[in-house]
């Protein structure tokens, strides 16, 4: 595995968790969150300039980490968060098409 992917990986996890900990301390609810994540993954994929001549696959790969970490947040436990690998297969699970997939 490319050594860029697991310092990608160490990074979401990490986002990942202080996530969890703003929530469980109360600084921010896992809708407020959830919002920022989807607003975020919106302006990527509504950006056309960005993706017209962008791959589907290419695309998912811009989104993968946003995706990655709307599932940790609407997944976690009291003080936990489901492993990486868990996270990565249910992006893989629930992501939808783009419209030029359609």
């Amino acid at each position: 595995m490319n050594v860029a992917n697991l310092q990608l990986e160490g990074l979401m996890m990490a986002v990942a968790s202080i996530n969890n900990l703003l929530v469980h301390r109360g600084l921010l609810s896992i809708d407020d969150i959830d919002t920022a994540l989807r607003r975020v993954e919106a302006s990527v994929t509504g950006d056309e300039r960005t993706f017209e001549d962008m791959s589907p696959a290419n695309r998912d790969a811009i989104c993968f980490p946003i995706r990655l970490l709307r599932i940790a947040n609407n997944a976690q436990g009291e003080t936990d968060i489901p492993p990486f690998t868990e996270l990565a297969k249910m992006v893989g699970k629930t992501k939808e098409p783009y419209n030029d997939q359609q």
